[in-house]
């Protein structure tokens, strides 16, 4: 018997243990520097489905350049977000900390169901100005409002911390001074044609086997001890299993950033992207909403969080895309 054959790898290895997210709503570790103009730096929206739009494209370099192409778009319902706090944070031994919170005099009802909602009136900013020599960042508490999503059977807000424009500390206070109790849409963040990152928790799909966790080779019928199972699990030497050995385990629900994805129409309360019969496994979008090119992560109902491009190309076009045509046929198979 000769040398095997090279067999190569199945199944990458990043993102590497694949555990579950500890939350659906996804966790933003990095936040970009805001571009003049912009007020905060994201926006959470609830994935309401897929349809596909014919888009003229704009790339001057493309071979179909002035031609209208048809191109998967995922809608994102975006009910306003809501302003109820300020936190400022310094420097610590081990990175930032907070060391100073103010909360909004008029409270959501709902907050009360994230945590017990103060009896007395929080201090007024003025508490944070006094100590903004040892303040290094300034960020804005805000909370969604699944109330007004007819499609999703929620009444607990989502809380999440988000930036805020400004160079220094004292120019973010003063905007997020202004920023404090109102609410903010989704069209004050973002623009069509503008490229954005989305952060969101993938759909899960629980427990599995290697063959359909890594996509490993299905054994021969006479394999003893089954055909769907990993055939070697390593070496004699060294007597431990290297944890590149395709195993079962978790596979679904973990947390994902796409980068680079272009917005190509953002409105407010129209008809003009629900098919005929809602889309499925949602219904129809009756508040803002953003619609975004490709695909995102996730099922229906996910909360999915937009933050501007961190990798945004020199070259790429951000003029507003020119729309021939939005696909309004039913998606109930009739």
């Amino acid at each position: 018997m000769g040398k095997r054959p090279h067999h190569p790898r199945r199944g990458s290895l990043a993102y590497h243990p694949r555990k579950r997210a500890p939350s659906p709503v996804a966790r933003v570790r990095a936040r970009p520097e805001l571009a003049e103009g912009t007020k905060i730096g994201g926006f959470p929206c609830y994935k309401a489905g897929t349809t596909h739009f014919e888009v003229i494209d704009d790339s001057p370099n493309s071979t179909t350049s002035k031609q209208a192409l048809a191109t998967v778009a995922t809608v994102l319902e975006a009910p306003p977000l809501k302003i109820f706090g300020i936190r400022a944070y310094g420097k610590g031994y081990t990175g930032l900390r907070s060391i100073g919170q103010v909360m909004s005099k008029n409270l959501d009802k709902d907050l009360s169901r994230v945590f017990p909602l103060p009896k007395k009136d929080s201090e007024g900013v003025e508490k944070i100005e006094k100590m903004i020599d040892d303040v290094s960042d300034i960020r804005l508490l805000a909370h969604t409002q699944p109330r007004a999503v007819k499609s999703i059977p929620k009444k607990k807000p989502d809380v999440m911390e988000i930036s805020v424009a400004g160079t220094t500390s004292e120019e973010k206070l003063a905007n997020a001074k202004e920023l404090l109790g109102t609410e903010i849409k989704v069209s004050d963040v973002f623009t069509a044609g503008e490229y954005i990152d989305t952060l969101s928790i993938t759909k899960g799909k629980g427990f599995q086997g290697p063959l359909k966790k890594w996509g490993t080779k299905k054994l021969p019928r006479k394999t003893r001890n089954g055909r769907r199972t990993a055939g070697n699990l390593g070496p004699f030497t060294p007597g431990a299993m290297m944890w590149t050995t395709p195993q079962s385990g978790q596979m679904g629900y973990h947390q994902r950033t796409e980068f680079n994805k272009r917005v190509l129409k953002i409105s407010g309360g129209d008809d003009l992207v629900t098919p005929a019969g809602g889309f499925l496994h949602y219904g129809d979008v009756k508040n803002d909403y953003i619609v975004i090119k490709g695909s995102t992560p996730g099922p229906q109902k996910r909360l999915v969080m937009l933050r501007p491009a961190m990798r945004k190309k020199p070259s790429a076009v951000v003029a507003e895309p020119e729309i021939v045509n939005i696909n309004r046929e039913s998606m109930q198979g009739v």
